[in-house]
């Protein structure tokens, strides 16, 4: 059955495969503030949850972390649940949330403070009821900034492997990990010269065999990648993909399946078509459906699949909203 919402957004945008996509929706409609970027989205144990910075614009301090929660099918309305002024008096803009749910534990709030992304710091709440109500914020120890952008992901030891990334000597990106957001970070150095590979904002996938790869957005015009075994703190050299990229984040996960499931911006210059690719080894990569195309931006996709086997999508709709996508993966060839 199509959701009734993909009938009311088709007036906005062409969708096309409506076999492949189960629903379509915008998240906090109308939303709470002029501009609404970088989303997160959970399937935590009380049900899905959406978060993204919002206020007047980028970088404005009034932006700060907004949540919603799904209840019998339908977003609620959004919440302010991290403001900047967890440092003092001043408010600073805040950034890039992350939600983040270990399994049978804690559900966590990463998000970043500060004027800008070369001088920003990150903090992270916690919350024991699937996001209902939160602990106080704490910042991370200086030198990490937690999952910079895209989620986490729980190795079979608990620990929590996060790709990271900085802007403040050139775009470089290295991984951070911990077993208590609260407690100890561990984390590389960074695994790219800035010189060669403007890169930021690591997708992590984990393949068979205990292999980890990452894919980064760079300056570079297309998708880099860098693989790993075992050892968290030895990274292969970071090497270009097929996938193009016009400078804009990208976000991944490993299916049920065994595939990898990529959501992107097909280009090398343009945020204005947004796409689904599918690989089985990480290397080669086949597109498979357009998401949304047309006039604006559509950009910072954040994905999951949840519980039931359903992948979800997030990503800015034209720097106004948060779009809210279903995918059927079985749909999907």
């Amino acid at each position: 059955m199509i959701h009734k919402s993909i009938v009311l957004l088709g007036l906005l945008s062409c969708l096309p495969a409506f076999a492949q996509i189960r629903s379509s929706e915008f998240v906090a409609d109308p939303p709470p503030t002029r501009s609404s970027h970088a989303s997160t989205i959970c399937d935590a144990k009380n049900g899905l949850l959406a978060a993204w910075f919002g206020g007047t614009a980028e970088r404005s301090p009034d932006c700060v972390i907004w949540l919603s929660r799904q209840v019998g099918g339908r977003w609620g309305p959004a919440v302010e649940i991290a403001r900047g002024t967890e440092d003092g008096s001043a408010q600073f803009p805040c950034w890039n949330p992350v939600l983040f749910e270990k399994r049978n534990g804690p559900l966590y709030l990463f998000y970043k403070v500060g004027p800008s992304p070369s001088k920003w710091w990150g903090r992270v709440m916690r919350s024991d009821d699937g996001g209902i109500t939160w602990g106080a914020s704490r910042r991370l120890p200086d030198g990490f900034v937690g999952p910079v952008r895209n989620k986490p992901v729980e190795l079979p030891s608990g620990t929590i492997l996060c790709g990271s990334s900085t802007e403040d000597r050139g775009w470089r990106v290295h991984m951070e990990w911990t077993l208590n957001p609260f407690a100890r970070w561990e984390r590389t150095e960074p695994l790219n010269s800035s010189l060669e590979w403007g890169a930021i904002q690591p997708t992590i996938l984990r393949w068979p065999g205990e292999r980890t790869q990452i894919l980064c957005r760079t300056k570079q015009q297309a998708v880099s990648a860098s693989w790993c075994n075992t050892d968290l703190s030895q990274w292969g050299p970071m090497t270009r993909t097929t996938l193009p990229n016009p400078n804009s984040a990208i976000d991944a996960v490993m299916l049920s399946s065994g595939r990898a499931l990529l959501v992107y911006n097909p280009s090398t210059d343009s945020r204005s078509e947004i796409s689904v690719a599918l690989s089985s080894d990480g290397t080669e990569w086949r597109r498979v459906l357009d998401l949304e195309k047309g006039a604006g931006e559509f950009s910072y996709p954040a994905v999951i699949q949840d519980r039931e086997g359903r992948v979800h999508v997030t990503y800015t709709w034209k720097r106004e909203r948060i779009r809210h996508v279903v995918l059927d993966p079985a749909g999907l060839n």
